[in-house]
């Protein structure tokens, strides 16, 4: 298991820290972001402009995609005009804990 703190538990679910880049070339995550201050997030990468909310709901249909759960089940709940975002994931939390491993390039 990665010891790089990019999601943590909540009460319903886990709670995804990411850092979006709207007006990408392609629909992708890439892996692990890690800023200037040792802040580690996952990456996701948006063809959406950031523009009335286009760039939040590819990111919602990208992540709800890769993680094998419904759009209904993921919320971004802080973040919605930044980059940097919080994202709630509603659902069982070892199965999404599993996706996010993947999707991180995680091989453990």
């Amino acid at each position: 298991m990665t010891s790089d703190p990019f999601f943590s538990s909540n009460d319903g679910g886990i709670n995804l820290f990411i850092r979006v880049t709207p007006s990408a070339k392609q629909n992708e995550i890439p892996g692990l972001w890690r800023g200037a201050d040792g802040e580690v997030r996952l990456a996701v990468k948006v063809t959406a402009p950031p523009d009335k909310g286009k760039a939040n709901v590819a990111v919602i249909k990208l992540l709800a995609n890769a993680i094998g759960l419904p759009k209904s089940a993921l919320l971004i709940a802080a973040g919605d005009t930044s980059r940097l975002k919080t994202v709630t994931i509603k659902g069982e939390k070892a199965a999404i804990v599993a996706a996010l491993q993947k999707l991180s390039g995680d091989k453990s």
